[in-house]
């Protein structure tokens, strides 16, 4: 596997046990998780411990929420990439509306919450939301419903239409679209939650801020590619910059992966010189701009470090073969897989 230039320091909270333990509890709890496979599957992520090496500053109250947001985004992403709602746009777009209005609703989910009887996605979500929108500027909660609402969407939409159609997008596209799909700009949004800030609007459209946010966004998603490939192709995902690469510029694999590796880090590199740019140019905004450029570096170098180590992504043994029947959760979406 060709190396990442990643200056950024080995970071992680205290309270990486405890957020593990809360996630078994949560997710148990909630109904996210009930089936023994999708629970052992569930439990190789480790999605505690990658929680607390992006989240670092985070409380132990805080950290539990971070975690538990990551539990429904991957799970939820599971059942759009690897179920056959994922092929199904019009089926996909009736659970993401359900979603959007527990979003969108006056009392922050309060009563979806309790909904036994549409998709545990959804009432999951909306205890999230509970626990999350009361805490946080109108401005904020915004700008992350809209990039909640984007990510969904697309994944339902285009990455579905992509599979039914059997296309492979262009570079250009899936790597605007993937910033989305990633649900990378909802976890950088996260960030504020933590470190109890909230960036205006004048600050977060500025030129600046978006090419170091957007430069942070790309390592990260790109890092998740290279180390999700196997896994991917595995499932016959096009979805996927080394493949998209691979199959675009007529490259095998390696030269694929090498393509893409010192991009992630020409990313890198630009987020640095960004970052440096931003503070000298907006000193009357460093109260929030060194915590929040300070998230970004901890996301691209605990997403490094987990996607390097996580049982998710690492391939099947011998004749074994990845069988999303038997961990995804029909009551999420309340689909039969």
């Amino acid at each position: 596997m060709p190396d990442f230039f990643h200056p950024f320091p080995y970071r992680i909270s205290p309270y990486v046990a405890e957020a593990r333990e809360h996630l078994t509890d949560w997710t148990r709890r909630i109904g996210l998780i009930e089936r023994e496979a999708a629970r052992k599957r569930f439990a190789k992520a480790d999605f505690g411990w990658f929680a607390a090496m992006v989240y670092p500053t985070a409380d132990a109250t805080q950290l539990n929420l971070m975690a538990d947001w990551f539990a429904w985004l991957f799970l939820v992403d599971d059942q759009l990439d690897d179920g056959s709602i994922g092929r199904s746009p019009e089926r996909a777009r009736d659970i993401v509306d359900g979603m959007r209005a527990v979003l969108e609703s006056p009392d922050h989910g309060a009563a979806a919450v309790a909904d036994r009887d549409g998709p545990v996605a959804v009432s999951a979500l909306a205890d999230l939301w509970l626990r999350t929108a009361p805490h946080a500027t109108a401005n904020w909660r915004r700008r992350f419903v809209q990039h909640l609402d984007d990510c969904l969407t697309v994944a339902a939409t285009w990455e579905a239409g992509n599979r039914v159609a059997g296309t492979v997008p262009d570079e250009e596209t899936y790597i605007e679209m993937r910033r989305h799909t990633g649900a990378i700009y909802v976890c950088m949004d996260l960030i504020d939650i933590v470190e109890r800030i909230d960036i205006p609007d004048s600050l977060y459209t500025d030129a600046q801020f978006r090419a170091a946010l957007d430069a942070a966004c790309n390592v990260v998603c790109w890092t998740n590619d290279v180390y999700s490939l196997a896994k991917e192709r595995a499932l016959g995902e096009v979805h996927n910059l080394v493949h998209i690469v691979e199959h675009h510029r007529g490259l095998d694999t390696s030269g694929a992966l090498d393509h893409v590796c010192a991009a992630t880090s020409t990313e890198t590199m630009l987020f640095l010189e960004k970052e440096r740019e931003l503070l000298a140019a907006r000193p009357e905004h460093h109260a929030v701009l060194v915590p929040g450029l300070a998230g970004m570096r901890t996301w691209m170098r605990g997403n490094l470090d987990w996607s390097r180590s996580t049982k998710r992504y690492r391939p099947v043994e011998g004749d074994e073969e990845i069988r999303p029947e038997e961990y995804l959760e029909a009551s999420l979406m309340k689909v039969d897989q």
